[in-house]
């Protein structure tokens, strides 16, 4: 073996430690706002094929299965450390991850459901000022607005052959994200019963929802600075490995191929483990 390869083959751990910092960074930088407009303007070219057939599949694929890219860092980890620890870690995270990435999607859902319950309300109240009876205005504001849920067959019959409305909207806010319709449904039937304008009932009901969203959305804003820092804290272990790996040392070779590496290394992912969930119980008590 010459002096290149070997200094080759030294350099290695400290390549991949910088390639994992790189993707993550990469992550980071996707999941800005603000980078995703900048790639839209001067991307247009890309974003044309990630709307093709082709492109569409793919994304489909990458976002369903995004919790199996736990399986190349765990091969690689174990190729560098030389063990099969890493392989049994990658394995046990990949459930958890899904889990995570599941909650995440269902928070979106609901998110957007929300908005568009919110939307609907406006909507309605706008057709009700020009002049619609309710329930045409509820059939030609629900045409695009997607915000009935599952049960948007039965609210739109309902409307459409003057049936129980405010029964089938408040049915309909059952599902994730669209307990505002239980708000909706409450207008209506005092519309109805009481002969109340359902009009000035939706807006202040549009109101009420959105300085709920803007709520959320400041509450979400002062919530960041907290999940960065744990996000920081999470990753100090992973930057302690590399900077021993560019000092010359093989941190990995000492946690899985020594006792009492091992027992370093059982206590630390336990305790990092804990302090996560803790950090993430506080931020999330805080949100709620």
């Amino acid at each position: 073996m010459t002096a290149s390869t070997a200094d080759a083959l030294t350099q290695a751990p400290v390549w991949v430690w910088a390639c994992c910092a790189g993707l993550a960074g990469g992550v980071a930088v996707a999941r800005d706002p603000g980078g995703r407009r900048a790639r839209r303007l001067m991307g247009s070219g890309r974003e044309e094929w990630w709307g093709s057939t082709m492109g569409t599949r793919l994304r489909a694929v990458l976002v369903g299965r995004r919790e199996w890219l736990c399986a190349p860092a765990a091969v690689a980890l174990a190729a560098l450390g030389d063990s099969v620890l890493p392989l049994l870690a990658g394995a046990l995270a990949i459930p958890f991850t899904r889990r995570w990435l599941r909650r995440r999607a269902d928070s979106r859902k609901r998110e957007k459901a929300t908005d568009a319950v919110t939307s609907l309300c406006g909507a309605v109240a706008g057709e009700l000022r020009a002049g619609r009876e309710p329930g045409q205005a509820l059939l030609v504001a629900a045409r695009n607005a997607g915000a009935l849920g599952s049960a948007e067959p039965e609210v739109l019959a309902a409307a459409r052959f003057g049936g129980d409305v405010p029964g089938a909207l408040r049915l309909a806010s059952a599902g994730p994200g669209l307990e505002g319709l239980a708000g909706m449904a409450a207008c209506w039937r005092v519309a109805v019963d009481g002969g109340a304008g359902l009009s000035a009932g939706l807006v202040r009901l549009e109101g009420a929802l959105r300085g709920e969203r803007r709520r959320r959305e400041e509450l979400r804003a002062q919530l960041a600075g907290a999940w960065s820092t744990v996000v920081i804290l999470a990753l100090l272990p992973v930057m302690g490995l590399a900077l021993g790996a560019a000092l010359g040392t093989d941190p990995l070779a000492v946690l899985l191929h020594s006792t009492s590496g091992l027992v370093c290394l059982v206590n630390g992912g336990i305790l990092e483990a804990a302090g996560l969930l803790w950090a993430s119980r506080i931020v999330r008590a805080g949100s709620a």
